[in-house]
């Protein structure tokens, strides 16, 4: 059955598979009279003290952050996935196949954010400074318990899904360019969810009642741990927003923008995926307790108001 499952992963991830050079690059550039996310993840519209002008300049400050923040993360996916497939290179055929397609995707994906950042800074015409740098941020994560790391990506790859499909999708202001870039994102994404699960399976199979108390501590402190980067990336956006606009925000304005972005923030990377029923049903598979103290955590982590 397992065999299965991998094959049709396979099939799925081989019948989506597209070059980054289709993607961006040569004649196709960022409209910047355009939003780039949506704004249930920018949450930018709820800052009235500011411009239509000026709430879209941060929307797309926000959407350049978010794709770092997806390459920053492959950054230690792509190694974390390599010692996984290492173990199985001479067991079942398919599951490696599955799984190497899966990191030489995540190499595709580092690439793509790489090369997006580039034409952002260009069309943006102002630096936006970025948490980092990511070898410090993958050492730091990768020093955590295996089953952490996994429901860590687990997270994220359910996390990806639930912005395409209930956010972007439908979403027709967007800037046609940043949106394929979603999309395709997302398209290969789909497929490394299933593997996730999987992986995360297998792993816990081989930990005792207690490794699997420990992961699930690893993965609140790893999410802790980025909670703060995000509250630095705040900092970082604001700091842009002022330069590329010449808009000094006043003290209760810059209290009210770091607040509500934060939130933000904490919702498009951390409680959109804690929350997502997948991610829960995995959890609940591994440790029922574990998946009770992350549902009591993850209100802390939800949409901002206003």
């Amino acid at each position: 059955m397992q065999s299965t499952s991998y094959e049709s992963i396979l099939a799925a991830s081989e019948r989506v598979s597209w070059r980054v050079e289709d993607l961006i690059g040569g004649n196709k550039r960022l409209d910047f009279a355009r939003p780039f996310l949506p704004e249930s993840l920018a949450a930018v519209e709820g800052l009235d003290f500011l411009s239509p002008g000026e709430r879209l300049v941060l929307n797309q400050i926000r959407g350049h952050g978010y794709l770092y923040m997806f390459g920053l993360v492959e950054e230690f996916i792509l190694p974390f996935l390599l010692d996984h497939i290492r173990p199985i290179l001479h067991g079942d055929s398919v599951r490696t196949r599955a799984f190497l397609e899966f990191a030489g995707e995540e190499a595709k994906h580092i690439d793509l954010f790489r090369r997006f950042r580039e034409a952002f800074l260009v069309g943006f015409g102002h630096d936006v400074a970025v948490i980092g740098p990511a070898e410090d941020v993958a050492r730091a994560v990768l020093a955590k318990h295996p089953l952490a790391v996994a429901l860590l990506i687990l997270q994220i790859e359910w996390m990806t899904q639930k912005h395409w499909i209930e956010a972007a999708r439908e979403d027709v202001a967007l800037d046609p360019l940043f949106k394929s870039l979603l999309r395709h994102h997302w398209m290969e994404e789909a497929q490394h969810a299933k593997l996730d699960e999987l992986m995360v399976a297998a792993l816990a199979e081989r930990c005792s009642h207690a490794d699997i108390e420990r992961a699930i501590d690893d993965y609140l402190a790893i999410g802790a741990m980025f909670d703060e980067a995000l509250a630095q990336q705040v900092e970082f956006d604001l700091a842009a927003f002022e330069a590329a606009t010449g808009r000094e925000l006043d003290g209760a304005e810059r209290e009210r923008a770091r607040k509500l972005q934060h939130q933000a923030n904490r919702w498009t990377f951390l409680g959109s995926g804690m929350t997502h029923p997948r991610f829960i049903a995995a959890l609940a598979r591994i440790s029922l307790a574990g998946r009770d103290r992350i549902c009591q955590i993850a209100p802390a982590f939800g949409f901002p108001n206003g």
